[in-house]
């Protein structure tokens, strides 16, 4: 299959707002950033020239488009028709690459210097490094201290890259406090530096225009099933959710279909399915909170998903019932991790497998019934995971 044109642009959201949700909730130093950003992007985007040159490198460095590979013995397993959309073998192994490459673009378009990121997992971060090296921009990277220690895989692929990596050790020291950080740098830099920010969250333009560069993976994969499914889409689509731009990316292509949208969040981080109406990190969306509307703090074994809200799009889905939020344990996401590797050969990062976890615990019931079919994201590979994986592998034999 050859690559496909990207689809055509579609409008911003008014005023930011997904429904109830989105906007743009900053600082007054970063209403005029957020503004240029929004206005290059919106520039941008309409310019065939500009992506023609994202769509060139999507293709010719980045390695798209990504297979759609069949689960073949899983399916026999559980009864269903799972079917892969596989961004772990995109370059540098997530699909952040898709998002990263066109905020460089646009960074560069806009006569910015340097890039300013975020990351959980990591691999935001490696590929922000990545781009910045292809382009020639310097490259600084927020990270958790605690992510920092559990992720330093990533952590020497970002330096060995030339990004500098900040650890950040205060609250919680994942996600949450890097984006926090991240943002307040932002606000001191704004004339020669760009905030690449990694998912579907943020102050408006960043909602939008993150999901607009994901979609090329629901795009990708609608065509791909039309391709291998009798029916033309699958029934159910399922993606995991931290911030959520897989899953935003994923459902872009089949949220004007009949297809099931599933969003798996972590049981400790689940803002779609347990969270309430609050503000964080520049937008209002749904958030995990104490009685006194203070942000809780998220756990997961999946340093992706540790955030403690979703992003206002995919709030606002679930506010119209298109799309269903449900969580998956840190038991259940390691367990499908491994049975993935043992029945495909394929080792997802431990984000992706949450998705693969419901999958794989709704498989022959009322929710994901005997027959029917399954895209499911693999939105990366799980070699940042393995001393996770190798401990749990440990302590499941030790039992």
């Amino acid at each position: 299959m050859e690559a496909l044109a990207l689809r055509g642009p579609t409008a911003a959201p008014v005023a930011g707002r997904f429904g109830r949700h989105g906007g743009r909730f900053v600082p007054e130093p970063l209403i005029p950033a957020c503004e240029e950003v929004e206005a290059a992007f919106a520039e941008a985007w309409a310019d065939p020239g500009f992506r023609g040159d994202l769509a060139w490198l999507l293709s010719r460095y980045a390695g798209r488009p990504t297979p759609l590979t069949p689960a073949l013995r899983l399916s026999a397993e559980l009864g269903v028709t799972v079917l892969l959309k596989r961004e772990d073998l995109a370059h540098t192994g997530s699909h952040k690459i898709n998002n990263v490459l066109g905020q460089a673009l646009l960074a560069r378009r806009m006569g910015k210097r340097r890039l300013i990121a975020e990351t959980g997992a990591g691999m935001h971060g490696v590929a922000t490094a990545t781009a910045g090296a292809l382009l020639g921009l310097p490259v600084t990277v927020f990270m958790g201290e605690r992510d920092v220690e559990r992720q330093a895989h990533n952590v020497f692929r970002m330096r060995l890259l030339g990004a500098q990596v900040v650890p950040v050790r205060s609250g919680s020291r994942t996600l949450k406090d890097a984006t926090s950080e991240a943002m307040r740098h932002w606000v001191s830099a704004t004339e020669d530096a760009y905030y690449c920010v990694g998912s579907v969250i943020g102050p408006h333009p960043y909602p939008w225009l993150v999901r607009e560069l994901q979609a090329v993976i629901g795009q990708e994969a609608r065509h791909q099933c039309a391709e291998q499914l009798s029916a033309g889409t699958p029934d159910q689509v399922v993606a995991c959710v931290g911030g959520g731009s897989n899953a935003a990316g994923t459902f872009a292509g089949f949220v004007d279909t009949p297809a099931r949208l599933v969003g798996v969040e972590a049981a400790g981080g689940a803002g779609a399915a347990l969270g309430e109406v609050g503000v964080l990190h520049g937008f209002q969306s749904l958030f995990l909170q104490d009685e006194q509307g203070q942000i809780r703090e998220a756990r997961s074994v999946a340093a992706g998903l540790d955030y403690p809200g979703v992003g206002p799009e995919h709030a606002h889905l679930r506010d119209l019932g298109r799309a269903e939020y449900v969580t998956a344990t840190d038991e259940e996401a390691l367990a499908a991790a491994v049975r993935l590797a043992r029945a495909e050969g394929i080792v997802p990062a431990i984000e992706s497998a949450h998705a693969l976890a419901w999958v794989v615990r709704a498989a022959g019931t009322t929710d994901l019934p005997t027959g029917s079919s399954v895209l499911v994201t693999l939105s990366g590979r799980g070699d940042k995971d393995i001393a996770t994986l190798t401990t749990y592998l440990g302590d499941e034999e030790a039992r």
